[in-house]
């Protein structure tokens, strides 16, 4: 029988990285005990973990008590290159977007097996559906998730809001791959002043100019392929 690998773990980060994990699925601030009971370590254990994240600027604290994650892991992954150039060159785009078809758009990427949404655009309109910047859902269920798992384009009932249509289009970087979903969550109503298909035709042509400014050059590749 073979003898276990090294092991290369370290207590703190471990319980640091507990901590970050558990306040970001808390919907309310959790006091210093409430963490410990969580995670299963005491109170001494977690006191200058959490000390050292809040003067880092990754946990701040309520006059009662509580800790709240802050936005700094946001921050820093919104400093990515790779993000940051994505959202520099849709954005311009999905605002006009917006304006022409009255709706909300958004932009989402693949995190492992799930979509995380990395750019969101309000609706010129007095109504919409706005998607959460940040915002994670499961790959598996979504139209958005279908098209960054191999489709071109995607248009159907959003699974998890009724009353929604969701127009998905992939959006192909430089080397020809898909490495997003524009998606428009359209809402059909009595005060929609564009319609359905026309809101399609204008997704299409934002995801190209979107193309066009990450460097895709359609010349150079036969196919779309996805990452």
């Amino acid at each position: 029988m073979s003898s276990p690998g090294p092991d290369y773990r370290s207590p703190a980060v471990e319980k640091a990285l507990d901590v970050l994990e558990l306040l970001a699925e808390s919907p309310e601030p959790l006091t210093q005990s409430q963490v410990a009971e969580a995670t299963g370590r005491s109170v001494g254990q977690l006191f200058r973990v959490l000390a050292t994240l809040e003067r880092r600027g990754f946990v701040v604290r309520e006059r009662g008590g509580g800790y709240l994650l802050a936005t700094r892991l946001f921050d820093l992954a919104h400093r990515h290159e790779p993000l940051r150039g994505l959202r520099a060159a849709a954005l311009p785009v999905m605002h006009e977007l917006a304006d022409r078809v009255r709706q909300s758009c958004n932009l989402a990427v693949l995190d492992g097996d799930r979509v995380r949404v990395v750019a969101q655009v309000e609706s010129p309109a007095d109504f919409g559906y706005r998607v959460r910047v940040g915002a994670l859902f499961d790959a598996e269920a979504t139209a958005t998730g279908e098209v960054l798992r191999g489709a071109a384009e995607a248009v159907r009932a959003d699974a998890l809001q009724p009353g929604i249509t969701d127009v998905v289009v992939g959006v192909r970087g430089a080397d020809g791959t898909i490495v997003a979903a524009l998606t428009v969550p359209y809402v059909s109503t009595s005060f929609s002043t564009v319609a359905h298909d026309e809101v399609v035709a204008q997704a299409r042509r934002a995801a190209r100019a979107i193309e066009r400014a990450l460097g895709w050059s359609p010349g150079g590749h036969d196919e779309i392929t996805n990452r």
